[in-house]
């Protein structure tokens, strides 16, 4: 059994001292925003308690789906790196890129300079520092983790995301050899191809994205973005369907609006019944409502709606 830790949007605070210029456009509402919300609605504490309950838990490997960073300052990045460096070493954890984490242009490339070796694919050396390190692919037992990134640079009062036309290509030939490898394939990206409507969120090339998905398989998708859990299944190969899988915030507090701060535990293991090979059991782990103790929330076996394949 491999047992995947899935953590998102932790939105690491607080925010750095930033010079006047720094605070310009995007920049100045976004600051605005965390000081009369974010601020109050997620903590150091949340974040401290989650990683806590990961380490007893102690799975093989931790997914994080991006926004570690709030209005892409540049130091914040190196906070950023601190907190991946208390989940683990880059061999240990992955991440991709979140629209946060590409908040502005002038550092959207930041997370690449300042997290490289926690999104670098097995056998790449040195920097990756454009958008053609993505998808990466990262190999681990029977699991293969496929990075994906989303994160673009946008305007005032839009989160939107990319993957771009290039981008899905590569990562339909990755589906495919991983595919032929007989892995159990996770693909990591920040937007929800799947659930999500708010036209000032979305995906824009989600159609495109799920083509990809339809026509080459991929075995989950795991995702961020809204800060709160969903489960939907989308169209696969042959007849099939794919879990696409959103945890919710990592750093929302007990008594946040949206919904409490946790993460997502998957524990997979290859079965041989005659049909579907793998098994995938998602747990639900964080807080209940006004709870102060990390606990599970239950437990689903999301390969149980999968059939055609």
């Amino acid at each position: 059994m491999f047992v995947l830790a899935h953590v998102t949007d932790a939105h690491l605070g607080p925010l750095p001292r930033a010079r006047f210029a720094e605070l310009a456009g995007k920049r100045a509402l976004g600051v605005l925003n965390w000081r009369r919300g974010r601020q109050h609605r997620f903590s150091v504490a949340t974040i401290d308690l989650l990683v806590d309950d990961i380490k007893a838990m102690a799975p093989d490997h931790i997914a994080v789906t991006g926004d570690l960073v709030n209005v892409g300052l540049a130091a914040e990045f190196a906070t950023g790196l601190n907190f991946l460096k208390s989940l683990g070493d880059g061999l240990d954890v992955t991440v991709v890129p979140g629209n946060h984490d590409a908040y502005v242009r002038s550092t959207a490339h930041h997370s690449l300079l300042n997290w490289g070796d926690y999104m670098r694919g097995d056998g790449v050396n040195g920097d990756v520092t454009d958008e053609s390190a993505f998808p990466f692919v990262r190999r681990r037992g029977e699991v293969a983790l496929i990075g994906v990134s989303s994160a673009i640079p946008t305007r005032p009062f839009m989160a939107t995301g990319k993957v771009g036309r290039a981008q899905c290509e590569r990562l339909g030939a990755a589906l495919d050899q991983l595919g032929a490898e007989g892995l159990f394939r996770v693909v990591m990206i920040h937007h929800p191809p799947a659930g999500l409507r708010a036209g000032h969120k979305r995906l824009i090339d989600e159609e495109r994205v799920r083509g990809v998905l339809a026509r080459h398989g991929a075995e989950l998708v795991i995702c961020g973005h809204d800060h709160v859990p969903m489960v939907e299944m989308i169209p696969g190969p042959h007849s099939g369907l794919i879990p696409v899988v959103e945890a919710p915030s990592f750093a929302a507090g007990p008594e946040d609006r949206h919904w409490p701060g946790g993460y997502h535990l998957y524990r997979i293991e290859r079965v041989s019944d005659g049909g579907f090979p793998w098994r995938c059991t998602l747990e639900a782990r964080g807080f209940q409502q006004g709870e102060t103790t990390v606990a599970s929330r239950g437990t689903r076996v999301i390969t149980e709606a999968i059939s055609g394949r």
